[in-house]
Order: structure tokens, then C-alpha cells, then sequence
């Protein structure tokens, strides 16, 4: 007589599985750098595969001091761009581990 205790000790080996892979995927993306731009480049943002913002560059001819306003679009365009990126490139990877799976509060 079987008591499936079998089938929930394989399920569990594999969501085990699944977990370390997606922690491994995690790792990884925390060291890929995506790029966003705006201003042909005047205003860079810089954000790793989790989004989070790792840093923003912006060019002197970008600044002026009377249009604070122009370089505040800039950076947010850059920013979202950046954001993203790094979105799609989340969800890309994560689909690989999951298979296409929506696990929930997974936060992807």
C-alpha cells in the first residue's frame, strides 16, 4: 500500500532545487550592470539585474543651474530606462528557473 510519502519527498527535493536555483539566479543578476540613458547620453543610470540603482553619471553639459527641472526629467528617464532593463532581464532569467511558473509572493 503506498502512502505517497515518496511523491511529497521527490516535490520537496525539487522545490528545494528550485530554491537553490533561484538564489543562484538572484546572485548572479545582483552582478549584472544594465545601462539606461537619456539627453543622447548626457545622463547615464545604472542599475544590477535585483533594480537596484547602483549609480547615475551625468555629464556637465547636462547642468544648468536655471533648468534644474530638465536634468530632474533626465535622470528620471534614465533611471526608468535603466529599471527597466533590468526588469526584463529579471523576469528572462526567473522564467528559466521557474519554467514559466507564477509562483506567488515570489516577486516576479
Amino acid at each position: 500500500m503506498a502512502t505517497g510519502f515518496g511523491d511529497m519527498s521527490s516535490l520537496l527535493k525539487q522545490a528545494q532545487e528550485m530554491q537553490r536555483r533561484m538564489q543562484d539566479a538572484t546572485r548572479a543578476l545582483g552582478e549584472r550592470i544594465l545601462e539606461g540613458s537619456s539627453g543622447g547620453g548626457v545622463v547615464k543610470a545604472y542599475v544590477n539585474g535585483n533594480q537596484e540603482l547602483q549609480a547615475v553619471k551625468i555629464q556637465k553639459a547636462a547642468v544648468d543651474p536655471n533648468d534644474v527641472d530638465t536634468l530632474e526629467d533626465l535622470v528620471t528617464a534614465a533611471v526608468r530606462q535603466a529599471m527597466q532593463a533590468a526588469k526584463e532581464l529579471r523576469d528572462k532569467e526567473m522564467h528559466k528557473v521557474t519554467g514559466g511558473l507564477n509562483l506567488p509572493g515570489m516577486g516576479f
